[in-house]
């Protein structure tokens, strides 16, 4: 872990300002697209950058901006690593957000969240709070070989329950759904099920498949010689370099996925749940008669 002093902190993209509080990760999930080489990492991975002025930054940014809007956190790098136990960056920067009345789309895999439920709570109340989750692997041995340093799935479901009793909406990111290890009609339907026992709100996934690129195809193979041997090989005659790595079971799981969405009202396209995501309602005028 090392520190900076961050010279901006907010970037506008898709309609929502982003932010990465932190760069790196300490999760160890064996698929990370972050550790890909296009981002131009110039420290280690693990050694995570800790944009320590973040708060002071984003505090500065709200108070410039015209009109209050959605900010959005975790796509990149995830709030709630190891080290935010003790940094509290990720608290601060919600209390900044809660002051100033802005909302908050906040992605993660870690059950470090629930630290911070009643500020995100108090932010849904404010304005709007979105709570997004990734889930991959339904069997928690399985989730443990490919996201070794963070909460296992049923700890994650743990968290929408949590967040659905207090009324703060959640969308999760089924993805991604590896080749050969968890294109299953099991899996994801297991994963579907619970989604809508959790109440969630929508479901992120753009096929079932997984990315790879340079940087990061190298420590996704390392990791299947670990725990999966003779995969590799597999990966490498079935896909050969390609950035694009779908299941060869996709068009059945999307079929699986479109169908249970549809019956149970959860919203499932990715445009939907973006908008969902980028969407802050006009907060409410407080009209006087005279």
């Amino acid at each position: 872990m090392h520190f900076v002093e961050a010279k901006s902190i907010l970037t506008a993209n898709s309609g929502m300002n982003g932010m990465n509080i932190y760069r790196g990760c300490t999760h160890g999930c064996i698929y990370c697209d972050s550790r890909s080489r296009c981002y131009r990492f110039t420290h280690a991975f693990e050694d995570i950058e800790v944009k320590q002025n973040a708060p002071e930054l984003l505090d500065h940014a709200l108070r410039s901006k015209r009109k209050i809007c959605m900010i959005g956190t975790g796509a990149m790098s995830d709030p709630y690593m190891h080290c935010e136990k003790e940094l509290l960056l990720t608290r601060r920067c919600e209390e900044v957000i809660l002051r100033h009345g802005f909302g908050l789309a906040i992605q993660t895999k870690s059950d470090m969240i629930l630290r911070d439920i009643d500020l995100l709570d108090e932010i849904n109340k404010n304005a709007k709070c979105v709570v997004q989750m990734t889930l991959t692997t339904y069997d928690s041995d399985l989730c443990r070989l490919i996201e070794p340093n963070v909460c296992d799935t049923g700890r994650r479901l743990e968290v929408l329950h949590a967040m659905h009793d207090r009324g703060i909406p959640t969308v999760v990111w089924l993805t991604p759904i590896l080749p050969f290890i968890n294109d299953t009609d099991e899996n994801v339907g297991a994963l579907l099920r619970e989604c809508a026992d959790a109440g969630v709100t929508g479901i992120i996934t753009f096929g079932m498949g997984v990315t790879l690129r340079e940087g990061d195809r190298e420590y996704f193979y390392d990791a299947l010689d670990k725990h999966f041997q003779g995969l590799k090989e597999r990966y490498i005659r079935t896909y050969g370099d390609s950035y694009e790595v779908p299941s060869p079971r996709n068009d059945r799981l999307m079929r699986l996925f479109n169908d249970f969405c549809g019956e149970h009202g959860i919203m499932h396209t990715p445009q939907s749940c973006f908008t969902f995501l980028n969407d802050l309602p006009c907060p409410n005028v407080q009209m006087s008669l005279f």
